[in-house]
């Protein structure tokens, strides 16, 4: 793993070249709680405007043309140029990037790959349950026992329960949930595999660069991607270390960004990919990583439930799962949908009393907690896959919305996605000894390669599962639903569920919900938030630019606290937005964004009532540092 860790990264592509790949940036595992943007009232009036689709600029409010001829900001960026560019280096965009120099080495041809992830080490940013099913992996290394792949644990019991406060009743375990020939794994580890695998077949792989303009041709193609601005100060105003971002120009673009990603929402506007699909739904997941004692790991066990914590109209569950014996790990977690109607609710304590349930609580005590992150996930599944295809470019993975919800499993779906774009894409550029058709490329072979995949027939025969959770009986009906539908129809019939509303829709005003009084954390099984996010390895360079945009600074204090109570302090599962006195108008409050705290789960993007937010990326490097996640 050393070559994927190196500090003092170069930020020019030419002098990367001469080094050796790929590159880290070393990231500090400490965390730090720092107050830096502030809100304030405004005229209702001006209300209007905060449902604008528009995504500013992710660096610089006023733009480089209106600066001084002189300021460093105005320089000409560096220019690279790739055959293939890759945002992300997640499952989807590993398994993509791996494809196509797979295709390329066999046929004998020269392609270039470069895949860019903004996290500091390849697989820190990385945070899944997670239960594996090898399926893609077969398919792309069928020889990864023998190259070391850290599937450690199979499984070797599944469990489905359901809970009250104080029982914990055993359900029939539903067939798509069957994890025969599945592993548990930690994905930050299995994510760093897969960056030595795209190693050795010749992906330039380079950590520490976050992604943060798309570019486009004269034509409107994507045409590749800007990496961010560097040393830059918290007034968008440059520092001595100040290095302009590079600007790598790519004839196929793959954004493999992940569940919401920054740069995908801006193309979701550009060539309106979201037409023809219903609103994707998501859920927030937060886990831990605890050593527990010997003798109360089961390795290979896999535990899921639903009902308790949350209550009947919400829609979650959540996953224990033993992994790596010697270790004697154990992953739990609860995912709660975010199209919650309760302002109230808080995702990160409803997961913290959970723990304290009677059959769970007694396999934590006598452990320690070393690992703890939260991350949205997709929940659409069929219903809201976008189109996929764009000119010079497409979507890959949880960027997508590949997850396959009832079966509690994403990154089959998301590798396999990234394994036919890559397909469409060797096909569309290098098959052919003719020269590329001139004008922008479009893998329009990609999402025929979906439609014909085992991608495109799970996700459709489960499609119905998670719409039935939301009619007037809730849970109870999702149940007797979902049991129908797997047990007999098996997906085969004429009709589709529609999900009705966005996330962001669903929530009442405060006036009208009833508040949730959460048990204090005892330090022991449950904690509180500062010191889970300090087990995330969280940390950003102090003086940056804030990488939370609020679209009007005025909104969080005169829409978010006077309506709904200011529910961004506990969709938050990291700290990141609280409320507090303001001390320039006594008596009123304003909205304080601890950026520092930021894990990237996308929530407050995702979950914000007034769509206020922009979720953009920080410096190449910032994060968390995870690990066994």
């Amino acid at each position: 793993m050393s070559s994927l860790l190196r500090r003092n990264i170069p930020r020019n592509i030419a002098a990367l070249r001469n080094a050796s790949r790929p590159l880290m940036a070393t990231i500090p595992t400490s965390t730090t709680h720092r107050p830096s943007t502030v809100a304030g009232r405004i005229p209702s009036s001006a209300y209007s405007s905060r449902m604008s689709s528009i995504v500013r600029s992710i660096w610089i409010p006023a733009g480089r043309d209106s600066l001084p001829e002189d300021d460093p900001r105005r320089a000409e960026p560096f220019e690279d140029e790739t055959d293939v560019a890759i945002v992300g280096g997640g499952p989807s965009g590993m398994a993509a990037a791996i494809r196509i120099k797979q295709l390329a080495n066999e046929a004998g041809k020269d392609v270039r790959v470069m895949l860019f992830e903004k996290a500091g080490e390849v697989g820190a940013h990385i945070l899944s349950g997670a239960v594996l099913e090898p399926t893609a992996l077969n398919e792309l290394i069928p020889d990864w026992k023998e190259k070391g792949a850290p599937l450690n644990t199979p499984v070797t019991k599944d469990s489905m329960r359901f809970l009250t406060s104080t029982l914990s009743i055993p359900l029939p375990h539903p067939p798509q949930m069957n994890n025969k020939g599945n592993y548990i794994v930690s994905l930050n580890n299995f994510v760093k595999w897969l960056g030595e695998q795209a190693e050795e077949v010749g992906v330039e792989v380079y950590p520490g660069f976050a992604a943060s303009e798309v570019l486009y041709a004269e034509d409107g193609s994507v045409s590749g991607v800007a990496l961010n601005d560097v040393g830059l100060d918290k007034n968008f105003e440059p520092k001595d270390t100040y290095e302009r971002g590079m600007c790598v120009k790519a004839k196929v673009t793959l954004f493999a960004e992940g569940c919401h990603g920054s740069l995908t929402k801006t193309l979701f506007k550009k060539f309106d990919l979201r037409k023809d699909c219903q609103p994707q739904k998501y859920g927030i997941g937060i886990k831990e990583v605890w050593e527990v004692e010997p003798e109360k790991h089961r390795p290979g066990s896999v535990t899921h439930t639903i009902g308790w914590p949350v209550d009947y109209k919400t829609y979650g569950g959540s996953f224990i799962y033993h992994l790596e014996p010697e270790k004697h790990l154990v992953a739990i977690g609860l995912v709660v949908g975010l199209d919650y109607s309760n302002p109230y609710l808080s995702p990160y304590k409803e997961f913290q009393r959970f723990k304290h349930h009677p059959s769970i609580k007694g396999l934590l005590e006598g452990g320690k907690c070393i690992s703890y992150g939260a991350r949205a996930i997709n929940e659409g599944g069929y219903q809201s896959i976008p189109k996929l295809a764009f000119p010079g470019g497409a979507l890959i993975g949880c960027t997508a919305g590949f997850l396959n919800l009832p079966k509690i499993k994403g990154t089959h779906t998301a590798m396999k996605s990234g394994m036919l774009a890559a397909e469409a894409a060797y096909e569309t550029l290098f098959a052919s000894e003719e020269d590329v058709p001139e004008g922008p490329v479009v893998l329009s072979n990609y999402e025929e390669k979906i439609k014909n995949s085992w991608v495109y027939e799970e996700l459709y025969a489960v499609r119905n599962l998670q719409p039935s959770f939301h009619t007037p009986l809730g849970l109870y009906g999702g149940v007797a639903y979902s049991g129908l539908d797997t047990m007999f129809l098996k997906g085969r019939v004429p009709w589709t569920f529609k999900h009705k509303k966005a996330d962001w829709e669903c929530m009442i005003p405060a006036a009208k919900a009833e508040p949730i009084d959460y048990p204090k954390p005892d330090g022991v099984i449950s904690f509180d938030l500062l010191t889970s996010v300090s087990r995330s390895g969280t940390n950003h360079a102090e003086n940056q630019p804030v990488h939370l945009r609020l679209r009007n600074k005025n909104i969080p204090v005169e829409r978010n606290l006077a309506v709904f109570d200011g529910p961004e302090n506990r969709f938050c599962p990291a700290g990141v937005y609280e409320y507090v006195d303001d001390e320039t108008k006594a008596g009123e409050k304003r909205l304080q964004i601890n950026s520092q705290n930021c894990i990237h789960c996308k929530t407050c993007d995702i979950k914000d009532p007034s769509q206020n937010i922009d979720w953009t990326v920080p410096e190449g490097g910032g994060g968390p540092q995870y690990v066994w996640t």
